[in-house]
């Protein structure tokens, strides 16, 4: 007689949601399925009346591919955007793009250049059309990949910096500053007062008109004989540039700054004119975004890029000073260290750092001290110029020389370092510096409408008061706003560049060199109009002096201004043409802030760098014109490095890129990876830890797919009250209240990665590991009827739900096709969800104590039972029967209505009180305890394969248990009645 197949009566998993996830083919699938149900604007829909959760998107620069910080920045702000909606709020995301500026018109000209164009022979609005288009090309591209990531949001309708409304809108924030007074035309600043007779902070520092000197200055890369290296060699006869305005403070000269996230190249010259400065096999190191601009400085007409340098190379790197040889001296090392004042908006990517002459000089040498001593390097900062504004006896060859005369005027100290650095063959270019620049004064009182002003109200007090109302996560980016804005000088708002929106005002020259600005309401809105329909080009073109002007004022006498405007202050005015532009943004209109009385909150998000930037210039843009800061949390993370914690460099080839993680594994892994990170600190990314985060994932779906299988023989009329539920399953429940709190007070604080960190652990461990390991039994081989096997669908029915639930913020790839594999819907989505409401019932502190102990007894059966396994004693945990010893009374009565078989998977266990044999195994940490592996007695059951006494025990099913006789009865008789 042919032995029956009894696997066909067990209820085994049972799910089309594969084991192999599939993401970067399932994703676009899931991308598209979204777009065609709407989400977003069901999203928006759903959450109608709700408060208000407002994520402003810092807006990118549209000029290239994403790359990983990228992905990072907005990988965090739509778990934030999905979060925040999953916890009741309507959490709306418009992203943006910043569209202006110097890079894009280096892209243009590079262009025109390969073309054998000229720039000046074209005209401005034509430049600046093409210089929009090359924006508009990156935006779309852009938009597509941050899609990809799965970012939900308003995509249909972003915001640039070059929409029309916006080029408008900004116009007008500048015009406010005119109007309340603290907007002005100045040169350079002053660094000395000689009649005070004290270096003057940044913030008290004087606009004067002043012609300051600029040099480019070259600093010979120190080269070690007993180097052999690579980046010796590449760097041989190589020099650091940098350029300053301030050319008397070379000799006190100590050190180079430079910025661990700025490319750096090695470039050589090509051509020059004769006897230019720059000469054809010249090399020199600098930032990537300023080679253009340098060279055109220095007279050279052919240049090439020979090959990038790295952050770690700098870091290690010294050089000769300039003046090396001069009176005998400056015969030092001058190290290169980063900074985070480094940036590459203008100059070389590298700052000349003189410790005694500047705050930031001064901070970076004196945080370093400890690593200059180590390398050999004084770190005694000299004392170069006395009260006098003459230099001392520190400075040899220049001793006696004055900065400043004590009328103020400049003194011979510029002329006399520049020569000497020119006779040194040290100087690639000079210049004077004389250009009027654009100023918001930090320190003025601000004027109202009707141009009064109260003492003490100015731009930095205002700021003050707003960071202090402010949330900042991490909690130090309010001590480092507050430092950055305690030492700013006035803001300089102009550049002299082709491509943003132009300071729209008129001006007339006064006979001491200043200026009066023409502050007329008509004149500002005709201009503002215009823009609204054409555009900032406007501005450029032919006659738009006499158009705006007309017919209130003589355009002979009243001169337009054609400087741009910063891009900080255009990326710093979005909140003017985004949160407050309810007709080209209805999805935001109506936000009333807690501080206006309202419920509603703004949030911006950002790297750290963005304290110095965005953070910054929307601060002071919304303080000077509206009293207050345009947000009410301020959210900023690291930077990614590779794994070694290296910046990332295509020559050192350790890119991680998004798009080859999302071809490879998928987004999911990349917000997973975000995610698990702690990203307050800089983050770290290759294909090691890739590699372990898929294999996370591959648990945490594992665990979703046996949910998912499990509940394949769930039925609704089953479902049992936790009141007629076994202990371990009210145990769950109550695992599930403890997760609940947790779970979304860490979604309110933005801990991601202490979700994600719980998360794993309950699925991986409380679930799979021990809950689901346990209940297998139950699920596979109880009869239909058994309150056990309906217990334990009900409690996998709210793990399922929950645990999908608040993954999905993180993981929405997985969590939405889980959803539907367990929710099959034409249009349903587990991000209409809100976070589940848990019955407070299903706490149970005193069960989850006394389960706590039951699992320390565990781990001791199943230490036991894996030494036995080790020695081959016995394969399967069902062929033993452990004999457990506890010597505690308390917790031997806390056992005493345990299933030990049911709980360690064996097919039988005995409980005895007392210390048990010395051969008996223990664990250090679970006192009391100690077992003894005795193998199963009885016959193997062959449906359940537990080896017991009593199978056989029912004639009509022979080769089972009792409880297996009873589940075939009842499969038989179900099979029977289906017929």
């Amino acid at each position: 007689m042919t032995a029956r197949d009894y696997s066909e009566t067990l209820f085994l998993p049972k799910t089309d949601f594969p084991m192999r996830a599939g993401l970067p083919q399932k994703e676009p699938q899931l991308l598209a399925r979204w777009q065609q149900l709407g989400l977003y604007e069901r999203l928006r829909a759903a959450a109608k009346g709700r408060p208000k959760f407002i994520l402003h998107d810092g807006p990118p620069y549209a000029n290239g591919n994403i790359h990983i910080g990228h992905a990072l920045n907005k990988i965090l702000k739509d778990v934030v955007t999905r979060s925040q909606q999953m916890l009741g709020q309507d959490s709306n995301f418009v992203p943006g793009w910043d569209c202006h500026g110097l890079p894009i018109e280096w892209k243009i000209e590079e262009e025109y250049r390969a073309k054998g164009k000229n720039k000046d022979a074209v005209p401005m609005v034509e430049f600046r059309q093409e210089c929009r288009a090359f924006a508009a090309h990156w935006v779309e591209v852009q938009r597509e990949e941050f899609k990809r990531l799965g970012v939900e949001g308003d995509w249909a309708h972003p915001y640039t910096t070059m929409d029309f409304a916006a080029e408008a809108q900004i116009a007008r924030e500048l015009m406010k500053f005119a109007q309340n007074g603290t907007l002005y035309r100045g040169s350079k600043p002053v660094m000395w007062s000689v009649v005070e007779k004290t270096a003057l902070a940044e913030a008290e520092i004087e606009y004067e008109d002043y012609v300051s000197d600029q040099v480019w200055v070259k600093f010979p890369v120190r080269m070690s004989a007993a180097d052999t290296s690579e980046t010796n060699r590449k760097l041989a006869s190589a020099a650091i540039l940098i350029w300053t305005t301030t050319p008397w403070t070379i000799p006190g000269n100590r050190a180079i700054s430079f910025s661990q996230k700025i490319e750096y190249g090695l470039y050589e010259v090509l051509d020059a004119p004769s006897g230019n400065w720059a000469k054809p096999g010249d090399r020199f190191v600098l930032a990537d975004n300023l080679a253009v601009d340098v060279f055109q400085q220095a007279r050279v007409t052919a240049f090439k890029k020979l090959d990038s340098v790295s952050v770690d190379d700098l870091a290690v790197m010294s050089c000769e000073h300039p003046l090396k040889g001069f009176a005998g001296d400056y015969d030092f090392q001058v190290p290169l260290l980063a900074g985070d004042h480094v940036t590459d908006d203008a100059g070389t990517g590298f700052v000349h750092t003189a410790p005694g002459h500047g705050r930031e000089d001064f901070d970076v040498w004196t945080s370093n001290a400890a690593k200059l001593a180590a390398r050999g390097i004084n770190p005694t900062i000299p004392y170069t110029v006395d009260e006098n504004g003459t230099f001392t006896d520190h400075v040899p060859g220049f001793i006696g020389k004055r900065v400043l005369t004590d009328t103020g005027e400049k003194g011979d100290a510029n002329e006399a370092v520049i020569k000497a650095l020119s006779d040194a063959g040290m100087l690639l270019a000079r210049g004077r510096l004389n250009t009027p620049q654009w100023f918001i004064a930090m320190d003025k009182p601000i004027a109202d409408a009707e141009g009064r002003a109260q003492a003490g109200d100015t731009l930095r007090v205002r700021a003050f008061a707003a960071i202090e109302v402010t949330r900042w996560v991490p909690e130090q980016g309010k001590n480092r706003i507050t430092g950055m804005v305690e030492s700013k000088p006035d803001w300089v708002i102009s550049r002299q560049r082709a491509w943003g929106v132009p300071i729209t005002v008129f001006v007339r020259e006064k006979d001491d060199g200043s200026v009066e600005i023409l502050n007329d309401a008509r004149v500002n809105k005709r201009i503002a109009d215009a823009f609204e329909q054409e555009g900032a080009d406007a501005w450029y073109a032919t006659g738009a002096g006499a158009r705006f002007l007309k017919p209130d004022y003589d355009s002979n006498e009243w001169h337009k201004v054609d400087d741009i405007l910063d891009v900080w202050f255009d990326s710093g005015s979005t909140h003017a043409f985004v949160l407050e532009d309810p007709v080209h943004f209805p999805s935001l209109a109506g936000i009333k802030r807690k501080r206006d009385g309202g419920a509603d909150t703004v949030m911006y998000l950002e790297g750290s760098d963005q304290h110095r930037g965005w953070f910054q210039s929307s601060l002071l843009e919304s303080c000077g014109t509206r009293g207050r800061a345009p947000f009410d949390v301020v959210l900023t993370h690291g930077f990614v490095l590779d794994e070694d914690g290296h910046k990332m460099s295509k020559s050192l080839g350790n890119v991680t890129a998004p798009q080859d993680v999302i071809k490879q594994s998928g987004a999911d892994i990349l917000r997973m990876w975000v995610c698990a990170s702690d990203y307050a600190d800089d983050l770290r990314i290759g294909p090691e830890i890739l590699k372990t985060t898929v294999e996370t994932y591959r648990k945490l779906r594992n665990t979703i797919r046996w949910m998912l299988g499990s509940l394949a023989h769930f039925r609704e009329e089953d479902r049992i009250a936790p009141a007629q539920m076994p202990e371990l399953e009210r145990l769950m429940l109550h695992r599930l209240t403890e997760l609940d709190r947790q779970v979304r007070q860490a979604y309110a604080d933005f801990d991601y990665k202490r979700i994600f960190a719980a998360l794993n652990v309950f699925m991986t461990s409380d679930l799979s590991a021990f809950y689901f390991d346990i209940r297998k039994d139950a699920l596979y081989c109880d009869p239909i009827s058994s309150t056990t096997r309906k217990a334990s669908l009900t409690v996998l029915d709210q793990l399922f739900r929950a645990t999908v639930i608040w993954l999905a913020p993180m993981l929405p790839f997985t969590a939405e096709e889980a959803w539907l594999a367990r929710y099959p819907s034409e249009d349903g989505s587990v991000h209409l969800e809100l976070f589940p409401e848990l019955p407070s019932s299903w706490r149970d502190d005193a069960l989850a104590e006394k389960w706590r102990k039951v699992r320390n007894v565990r781990r001791v059966v199943t230490g036991a039972i894996e030494i036995e396994r080790a020695q081959k004693r016995i394969g399967s945990s069902l062929e033993a029967a452990p004999i457990v010893y506890v010597s505690d009374p308390d917790l031997f009565a806390v056992l005493t209505d345990i299933d030990l078989a049911e709980v360690a998977i064996t097919s039988d266990a005995t409980l005895v009180q007392g210390d048990g044999p010395p051969t008996a195994f223990r664990l250090d940490d679970v006192k009391a305890v100690a077992v003894e592996v005795r193998l199963a007695e009885g016959t193997k059951c062959a449906r359940s394969w537990k080896i017991l006494a009593s199978v056989g025990s029912d004639p009509a099913y022979p080769d089972v248990s009792p409880r297996d006789a009873q589940a075939l009865r009842e499969w038989d008789a179900m099979r029977k009645a289906a017929e």
